[in-house]
């Protein structure tokens, strides 16, 4: 199946050339713009403009990384660009910094405010984040005008100092021009890079889904406190070059309706990519100023100019949510495809467990979870022999997904303790239990939807310890997740986004996700749900090939019974929290207490 948002092009070579031209096209653009004012006539209005567009969009890349990248809100970058910018201005004219040194300090002196912005994000997210970052923005601004004797209030400061490169000093504004282009067309590059990293892949994981991010392995906290320190670093560095540009700052700058309009540049551009990003920064400071150059014939538009400037606004924001360079993408002609196919993973998926020598896999001892006055799981003790296939079953509401959610570190035991190797984890996050060797997919699917196939299975591949990538091992995170998916069947699928895949084709993703990682310990939390006959024949014997080729201790909850008597070595059976019997298939599924729990016959043994 193609993917369906990114169609096989019917000419790869046209479809490079195609890409060849407009590439070039941007790189020739970008290189006359700094260029410009050097071979034309140019206005000192328009290099001022340009000035400012380009020390805006450096900020706003910072948006891209936080907001585009890894989903956070901020409604604080205005601050941060005021950090910057205060920065260099307070450090050229009152504590007698170089521009550089003062740059650094401004820079410095962002980031830290955006990393104790980040740390909030351990407790708060969505709207409740937006209304810290709001506050934080606030807070900056009351600071900026009433500290006078600081910040020199409403009269802001003046005289501020222009940068030196050896003798060289960058009073020309068409000088300066070309060193914040310079800087900025750096930062798009690392920027445009960063996606395809480990970082950049975290991200995006944290992003499309943070739980599943956390259980594969991502140390979501240090994720979002890094996002927001990026972005408020590029907030305070374009603010540095915004206040040499400019040589005055004062609070007006960066007060409360900048930082929207920082966000509308984001929207407006697309926030998940830095052309975007920088197309929108552009569009949004040089069209009012369009607008208010019309002709005398158009005199109308010059007098209600900011009506027509919010409308277009509106209307681009409503009929290209992804924003500019979302249009863009999709009439830009995709190519590689066909070559990346060719890349396809043949080795042969083999678990490293060297770790995995104890006898038993997993301990749960004397668990408890109690919700209010609820007791979800009551003084459950379980043993799970290594390599072995061991299920959990009971009637809905008996505790089994909370169990599940126990060992992996979604909840934390109201008492009881959880070993794993013979490893505490009793109190651990989510991903340091998968840096141990567990391994989860989840009954409701928990996919990172608008990612590759194989950039879903490469997040539980990059877990820090994966003993697949040490000792001596060649191995790349690409190439333990490519050889997870060769083994789940779907090696042809590894370049299609996961939300074009059928349900069964998602199911197998999620677990060739949690096997990338190589784990000690694989949680299935109905995994045959919604497959049908044919799919949960392919799971069971999936299954078996994991137990008995590469001896996976497997942790299993499901309803089908068919299924679960078939792979299980060993069932445990729970009923309002507690262990009503456990042991093989054939004496459990018999066991007159279970037959009483599932089908509400008569106990025969009360």
């Amino acid at each position: 199946m193609s993917n369906l948002n990114h169609p096989l092009p019917k000419s790869p070579k046209l479809g490079f050339v195609t890409n060849a031209f407009i590439v070039a096209t941007l790189i020739v653009l970008a290189v006359m713009l700094p260029l410009a004012p050097w071979l034309f006539k140019t206005s000192t209005f328009v290099i001022t403009m340009l000035i400012q567009s380009s020390t805006y969009s450096i900020a706003i890349l910072g948006m891209v990384i936080v907001l585009g990248y890894t989903g956070q809100i901020n409604l604080a970058q205005a601050a941060f660009f005021g950090f910057g910018a205060y920065g260099v201005a307070l450090g050229t004219t009152v504590y007698g910094f170089g521009f550089w040194s003062a740059l650094v300090v401004g820079v410095l002196s962002a980031g830290c405010a955006g990393a104790i912005l980040g740390l909030t994000t351990l407790r708060l997210g969505g709207h409740y984040l937006a209304m810290i970052t709001i506050s934080f923005q606030q807070i900056f601004d009351l600071i900026a005008v009433n500290w006078i004797d600081f910040t020199h209030g409403p009269d802001g400061i003046s005289g501020i100092e222009r940068p030196l490169v050896g003798t060289f000093a960058f009073t020309d504004d068409r000088a300066y021009l070309a060193l914040c282009a310079l800087v900025l067309y750096l930062l798009i590059a690392l920027v445009w890079y960063l996606p395809g990293t480990r970082w950049g892949l975290s991200m995006r994981s944290v992003r499309e889904n943070e739980l599943a991010a956390e259980v594969g392995g991502v140390n979501t906290l240090r994720i979002k406190v890094t996002a927001f320190t990026l972005c408020a670093a590029l907030g305070g560095l374009g603010g540095g070059l915004f206040a040499g540009g400019f040589a005055y700052v004062s609070p007006d700058n960066f007060n409360f309706a900048r930082a929207i309009e920082f966000l509308s540049m984001a929207l407006l551009g697309g926030v998940q990519s830095p052309f975007g990003g920088v197309i929108g920064t552009t569009l949004l400071i040089l069209l009012p100023e369009w607008l208010k150059q019309m002709p005398p014939e158009l005199q109308f538009i010059k007098d209600v100019y900011l009506a027509f400037y919010g409308l277009a606004v509106i209307l681009i924001m409503v009929f290209m949510p992804e924003g500019i360079w979302g249009l863009v993408k999709k009439l830009w002609p995709p190519v590689g495809y066909t070559v990346l196919e060719k890349s396809l993973s043949k080795a042969q998926f083999k678990l490293i467990n060297e770790s995995a020598s104890r006898a038993i896999t997993l301990e749960i001892k004397n668990l408890q979870k109690n919700f209010g006055g609820l007791r979800a799981v009551d003084d459950l003790s379980i043993q799970v022999n290594k390599g072995t296939v061991h299920a959990l079953i009971g009637p809905n509401g008996s505790g089994k997904t909370t169990t599940l959610n126990l060992v992996s570190g979604i909840y934390t035991p109201s008492s009881g303790q959880i070993f794993v190797e013979g490893l505490d984890i009793t109190n651990d996050k989510p991903h340091l239990r998968a840096w141990a060797g567990v391994g989860r997919t989840f009954q409701n699917i928990r996919l990172f939807s608008n990612m590759s196939v194989l950039e879903n299975v490469m997040i539980g591949a990059q877990r820090e310890n994966n003993p697949a990538l040490f000792k001596g091992s060649t191995k790349t995170v690409r190439d333990c997740a490519l050889e997870a998916i060769s083994f789940v069947g779907l090696e042809s699928k590894q370049n299609e986004l996961v939300l074009n895949l059928p349900y069964g084709h998602q199911r197998l993703v999620e677990i060739a996700r949690a096997l990338a990682g190589h784990p000690v310990l694989l949680l299935l939390d109905e995994p045959a749900a919604g497959l049908n006959q044919t799919e949960k024949g392919e799971l069971v014997q999936l299954l078996k090939k994991l137990r008995q080729g590469h001896g996976l201790t497997i942790f299993l909850i499901d309803h089908d019974m068919k299924l679960v008597g078939g792979v299980s070595d060993v069932i445990t059976v729970l009923n309002f929290g507690r262990k009503i019997a456990e042991g093989t298939p054939d004496y459990v599924l018999n066991h007159p207490q279970v037959i009483a729990a599932y089908l509400g016959a008569p106990d025969a043994t009360s």
